[in-house]
């Protein structure tokens, strides 16, 4: 007699063992029949096939097929069925049900995540491969011509960096490469729209995203300024104010023919700069304001060096700033953010930084 414990582990065994989902990686000929015959054949094991994608490859077709797999049914036993139709399992792995979805879709949903989390491109990239493995190393380090018999491949990231998706379970096929380089492709095209959100890293490792501000801002401007010190607002305005009247935040962020810029650290707005023309437009005024618990961590040199590239693409030849006497904080950064500035004439005069160099 089976004790209702016993009885428990069992039922536990048996809904484990019902809830298996194996992805399969099947390469067999192109001829009529043959899929049909697979078909049977993993009926007959009780498998349920779940979901099918077609990868056409040289030679042949690659079946990957998604299915439940019978109690008690082991891999090696599947493996020698599907040999017994004249194909070949070329891998096994585990898959998720919630992965049933067609390649599109997946895909594009990927794409939507990575341009959102441009920091998880990595690991969007390893589920759109379904990779075991996918780390970004420099670009000298790549080794492209490295392919493990196909199951390493190499994606270029940018300029510096390229991305090596590695999977021991099954070789790449040549569709997926295909699939893989367009996202990155696309991913490419975000970053170079200069009007859209960029991530970048502090020198403490934190990670802050630079994008433009919004009228929907203004409360998180808000705050910010109330975190300056008094010290911090007199660099920024020139003027002893402890704070900023509400009716002008819509400026700061929406300035007359202008930009401003905002550095982001989770729901908190730590660092607001500013991109304003001045007469014929060759020339622009840009001013950085940065939180206290912030500064000296990178912050102010992102903000500029972003500036710097969208004064560019909106045709700005030149930028200025003004450098109150014995304050060089301004010059230091645009050091920093390699603008090559060239320093006031006279104290209190202006920072000028030439952007045709």
């Amino acid at each position: 007699m089976q004790t209702p414990r016993a009885q428990t582990t069992q039922t536990a065994q048996v809904e484990a063992t019902a809830s298996l989902t194996w992805r399969l990686r099947i390469r067999m000929d192109d001829r009529p029949g043959t899929l049909a015959r697979i078909a049977i054949r993993l009926a007959d094991l009780e498998c349920n096939i779940l979901g099918l994608s077609v990868l056409p490859v040289p030679g042949g077709v690659l079946d990957e097929i998604v299915v439940r797999p019978a109690t008690g049914l082991t891999r090696r036993h599947l493996v020698e069925a599907i040999r017994a139709e004249g194909c070949e399992c070329t891998g096994i792995v585990d898959a998720d049900v919630r992965e049933l979805v067609d390649s599109a879709t997946a895909t594009l949903g990927a794409a939507a995540r990575a341009v959102d989390e441009p920091a998880k491109t990595a690991d969007i990239l390893r589920e759109v491969l379904a990779a075991d493995l996918v780390t970004l190393v420099p670009l000298a380090e790549a080794n492209e011509g490295r392919t493990e018999s196909g199951h390493r491949a190499v994606f270029a990231f940018d300029a510096e960096y390229a991305l090596v998706a590695r999977r021991r379970w099954a070789p790449f096929v040549q569709l997926e490469l295909a699939r893989a380089t367009a996202l990155l492709g696309l991913l490419g095209s975000v970053r170079a729209n200069v009007s859209g959100p960029v991530v970048v890293t502090c020198r403490d490792g934190a990670e802050l995203v630079l994008r433009p501000g919004q009228p929907r801002d203004a409360d998180a401007v808000l705050a910010l300024h109330d975190r300056c010190s008094t010290a911090t607002l007199f660099h920024r305005y020139h003027t002893g104010t402890s704070t900023v009247p509400r009716r002008w935040l819509h400026r700061l962020l929406v300035p007359p023919r202008g930009v401003s810029l905002l550095a982001v650290c989770g729901r908190e707005i730590i660092g607001l700069g500013q991109l304003i023309p001045a007469g014929t437009g060759e020339s622009a005024e840009i001013s950085l304001l940065i939180e206290d618990s912030w500064q000296r961590n990178g912050v102010g040199t992102a903000l500029l060096a972003r500036l710097a590239v969208l004064a560019r693409a909106r045709g700005h030849r030149e930028l200025t700033a003004i450098c109150l006497p014995s304050q060089d904080a301004i010059y230091r950064t645009a050091v920093r953010a390699g603008l090559g500035p060239t320093p006031p004439a006279e104290p209190g005069g202006l920072l000028r930084i030439d952007l045709t160099r």
